[in-house]
């Protein structure tokens, strides 16, 4: 279901260019209260799991589960990169590439499903998908990868991570089961979380300016939670239509009301995740900002706020 734009001007009455002090602080900090709350630092007990985190973590980055051993999860996701590669689509094992934008791997279990379109349901299911993919890993067969991870001496470590299970315990769906795990560390809390766990010096007076904005034209009606986004689907163009072929979450449920529906992509570390939307289309997030106001909100947003509101985006960034 869409969630509709909420206008709501009375938020805050602070001016976009204010000089922050104690009370003011307060104030932005109840309302981002109301639209935000802090990512923990993990969602998995790593003690207690560390067996099949560890092997999540391997498969993560084993390049021997793709047709021709080029590629792994990294290979799109890059750790190093924020869990993106920086490219509008990403190329397979083959070169071929991909038609949407590879999202981030980072905070990506606390979304409500996964995917632009939502077709997995979890970082279990979505760990998966790639790699029977044609275009991605093009593995043959379930079967095709349990004889390569066979092959190279996977087996014991899918026994000591799934010391509960009998001889099944070395299948397919347990690939999914353990990178979903290792993802579950994925977790980057930010000066942002400092801020609305009351730190109200973590942000610099620009980055408090940009917050106000954002929840004032209604930017947290959609980018809201942990995730600041990827809690919900939304239209792309709901004010003015987005020029886009692709029709989003209607390819997957064929319902009319998913026409150019899409996740709402979580925003932290999106200053390090260019290039932005599901096509990659767009590389400066200054103009991805002033179309977003546009054509989502309805908002010709100024030069200066723009300049505020990704100055506020900055402080999502992992500490």
């Amino acid at each position: 279901m869409i969630k509709s734009i909420l206008f709501i001007p009375w938020l805050l009455t602070i001016s976009c260019t204010t000089s922050w002090d104690s009370s003011k602080d307060q104030a932005l900090l109840e309302e981002a209260k109301e639209n935000f709350s802090p990512i923990p630092e993990t969602l998995i007990d790593k003690k207690k799991h560390s067996s099949l985190i560890n092997l999540g973590k391997k498969l993560y980055f084993e390049k021997k589960l793709s047709a021709n051993g080029t590629i792994s999860c990294n290979s799109c996701h890059n750790l190093d990169k924020f869990g993106v590669d920086n490219l509008p689509t990403s190329p397979g094992h083959d070169g071929t590439f991909g038609g949407r934008n590879s999202p981030t791997t980072l905070n990506s279990a606390i979304h409500l499903a996964q995917f632009w379109d939502g077709r997995a349901k979890n970082v279990e299911s979505q760990a998966l998908g790639p790699l029977l993919n044609p275009i991605e890993h093009g593995l043959k067969s379930k079967k095709h990868a349990m004889d390569i991870l066979l092959k190279n001496n996977y087996k014991p470590l899918f026994r000591k991570a799934f010391p509960h299970m009998n001889s099944s315990f070395f299948n397919f769906e347990n690939i999914g089961v353990a990178i979903g795990a290792f993802e579950k560390t994925l977790m980057t809390p930010s000066r942002f979380d400092d801020f609305l766990n009351g730190d109200v010096s973590a942000l610099s007076s620009s980055e408090k300016n940009g917050l106000n904005k954002f929840i004032e034209v209604g930017c947290a009606s959609c980018h809201e939670g942990q995730g600041v986004g990827g809690g919900m689907y939304q239209q792309l163009g709901v004010v003015e239509p987005y020029p886009t072929q692709d029709k989003g979450r209607f390819e997957i449920t064929k319902d009319e009301d998913d026409m150019y529906v899409f996740k709402v992509p979580s925003l932290r570390n999106i200053v390090h995740t260019s290039p932005y939307f599901h096509d990659g289309s767009l590389t400066s997030l200054e103009e991805t900002i002033k179309i977003m106001g546009k054509h989502q909100l309805g908002e010709e947003l100024t030069k200066r706020d723009i300049k505020n509101i990704k100055s506020f985006l900055g402080s999502l960034s992992a500490k």
